[in-house]
């Protein structure tokens, strides 16, 4: 029996390849006010990044329940013997630790090794990608588990979005710099960095930002795997995407959406490349 790999909704993987490879996707809970949603479930991308824009609410994120987890460790037991689960950053969340906990509650029931990326959306889901189809191969376990540590190194992402509001409304950034990044039309750069995000540059224009995604995946010298996401614009993706086709084949290009629990902090303008290579 294949081992069975489990990723929570952060890892933003299209899901069509969800189905296809037959991955088990963990919902991070979602909170407007009053309302609570399961990402991906009670509420559609859409739906999400339109309340974001109108409600004067700030949403919020919240772990899992143990139960979500137990679930649905049980349920796969029944199906394999093997289950690894690759999870966002312990650093950005308590999914990790939920994750891990969990296995306590199921124990004996099948081997279950949980992992901590130290990664977050699709920075975290080639990877994820990569070991799903390893695992539908016919890859063991132990043999996945080196898949994922010779290639966690092997993928960076690099992000922009157009403006700092929603980081301040979330209390991620002091309201003065909220307001220098506004009155200077900033649009920041960040990446992933030993589990934490980490400021990468800023740049005066969407265009001048959309202009550094691309040389950041054009300074790779070999491409294994590459994806455009954006929260919701549509339009830069595929206009990058197409860009991207000179350096890597667009038809191979993940086209993903960015999952409400990171466009509650960034905004509906995210857009970012994730590559899975080597320099």
């Amino acid at each position: 029996m294949p081992v069975k790999i489990i990723t929570d909704s952060v890892a933003d993987i299209p899901s069509e390849l969800v189905d296809e490879l037959e991955i088990s996707i963990i919902p991070v809970v979602l909170h407007f006010g009053e309302e609570t949603y399961h990402d991906g479930i009670d509420i559609t991308t859409d739906q999400f990044y339109e309340k974001l824009v109108e409600s004067k609410v700030m949403p919020t994120t919240s772990v899992p329940s143990l139960d979500m987890f137990t679930r649905t460790y049980a349920q796969l037991a029944n199906e394999t013997e093997e289950i690894l689960v690759i999870m966002l950053s312990s650093k950005l969340s308590g999914i990790y630790n939920a994750a891990l906990q969990s296995v306590g509650l199921v124990e004996g029931k099948c081997r279950i090794e949980v992992v901590d990326s130290g990664c977050a959306v699709m920075k975290q889901g080639l990877v994820v990608i990569k070991v799903a189809r390893a695992a539908k191969d016919g890859a063991s376990l132990d043999e996945l588990l080196d898949i994922v540590r010779t290639n966690l190194p092997r993928s960076e992402m690099l992000a922009a979005f157009d403006t700092l509001e929603f980081l301040q409304r979330g209390g991620r950034i002091g309201r003065a710099q909220a307001l220098l990044g506004s009155m200077l039309k900033i649009n920041p750069l960040v990446t992933l960095k030993n589990g934490v995000v980490e400021p990468a540059g800023r740049t005066r224009s969407r265009t001048k930002a959309l202009d550094r995604l691309y040389k950041f995946a054009e300074s790779y010298s070999h491409i294994e795997a590459m994806a455009v996401e954006g929260a919701d614009c549509p339009d830069d993706v595929d206009s990058l995407v197409k860009r991207l086709g000179a350096i890597f084949p667009a038809e191979r290009i993940y086209r993903c959406r960015t999952t409400p629990v990171i466009g509650t902090h960034t905004g509906p303008g995210l857009i970012l490349v994730a590559v899975l290579g080597d320099k």
